[in-house]
């Protein structure tokens, strides 16, 4: 593994925090704010930014760096270590073209290996020497110019989720408030109930002439109840709806595509005979010892379907019965008289 590379850090001791353009630093001058560019990640602060950069896009001031920078790319450093604020930004730029998802693969296995192509991308990147950065950034360069559509509609998808997540998330603040509101109206007519029947009872004990520790035992355990009820509705009301924990979107397996069928499923097996492979005849057999008979990819096999086909054709079919069904539907019945005259037979040739 290459060694990291050395850039500078952050750190709490106002000594160490040092702007390298006008050498300012913390210890004399608390508030202090110094800012990075991802383009080289060296510090400077605010003033330095705003005098060197504010007309427009200059090079960096630091010794060694020829790097062009402008004033929209400075920003304060989340991380004290640069070394950590430099792969996040990698890994937040790498993410933006390499945006696949889950669901978007088939297999586990799949999945598991995209995402260490990703990784070792990443390395590159960081950690890998000046030419594994080059070919890591031409890599990543290429992939976004193939799969630019992919990516724009991989981007599409997260945006709609994510509104999508912030309206459900909507919803359900509203639910809770509309909750939270029937919540203390109810509560308070409990409060009303609970007390109207302490009124009640004190009335009760007043004009009653009934035992009076009879009287106070019931009032006791309405009470008590009532009580009870406003406890399980106060912690329902906090609860609120229980969750419910779905797991991943299950995927479908690509069907595999079934050989070309240009009959449609149609079974053509013959139901009246069974086609044998060889059939003994005497001009079969001068005939399949003809090499003029197998010109053109020519075979007995058809040869024997074709005829047995044609033999067992007319089974089933009776003159009477085609006779009266072709009278019925309509058709004159000298044309249907002339046609069973003159013999002639019109077969369909399924070959």
């Amino acid at each position: 593994m290459p060694p990291r590379a050395q850039t500078n850090t952050l750190t709490s001791n106002p000594l160490d925090d040092i702007c390298p353009v006008c050498k300012s630093n913390r210890y004399l001058n608390p508030s202090l704010t110094f800012l990075i560019n991802s383009e080289c990640y060296h510090t400077m602060c605010t003033s330095c930014v705003d005098r060197l950069f504010t007309s427009g896009p200059a090079p960096c001031p630091v010794a060694g760096c020829h790097k062009t920078l402008r004033k929209r790319g400075f920003h304060t450093a989340f991380f004290a270590d640069l070394n950590i604020e430099r792969e996040v930004d990698v890994r937040k730029r790498v993410a933006a073209v390499f945006n696949r998802r889950q669901e978007d693969f088939e297999t586990l296995h799949d999945w598991n290996n995209y995402l260490e192509s990703v990784e070792d991308l990443v390395f590159k990147i960081v950690e890998g020497t000046p030419a594994m950065k080059k070919d890591a950034e031409e890599a990543l360069k290429k992939y976004a110019e193939m799969n630019r559509m992919e990516i724009e509609a991989n981007l599409e998808a997260e945006k709609e989720e994510e509104e999508m997540g912030r309206r459900a998330q909507a919803i359900a603040d509203e639910r809770a408030r509309k909750r939270r509101e029937m919540g203390k109206k109810k509560e308070e007519e409990d409060r009303r109930d609970l007390e109207r029947t302490k009124r009640n009872v004190i009335e009760t004990l007043a004009r009653s002439e009934g035992n009076a520790d009879e009287i106070t035992r019931k009032a006791e355990r309405l009470i008590l109840e009532k009580t009870e009820k406003m406890k399980r509705d106060q912690v329902e009301d906090l609860e609120g709806p229980k969750m419910a924990i779905r797991g991943l979107k299950k995927r479908k397996a690509v069907e595999v595509e079934k050989p070309y069928d240009p009959f449609g499923d149609l079974d053509l097996t013959p139901t009246r005979y069974v086609l044998q492979t060889r059939y003994k005849n005497d001009w079969l057999k001068q005939a399949e010892n003809d090499p003029r008979h197998m010109v053109g990819g020519y075979s007995f096999q058809e040869y024997y379907a074709r005829t047995m086909f044609e033999a067992f054709s007319g089974l089933g079919v009776f003159i009477e019965d085609e006779l009266q069904n072709t009278t019925a539907s309509g058709a004159p019945l000298a044309a249907v008289a002339a046609t069973a005259r003159s013999g002639d037979k019109m077969m369909e040739d399924v070959f």
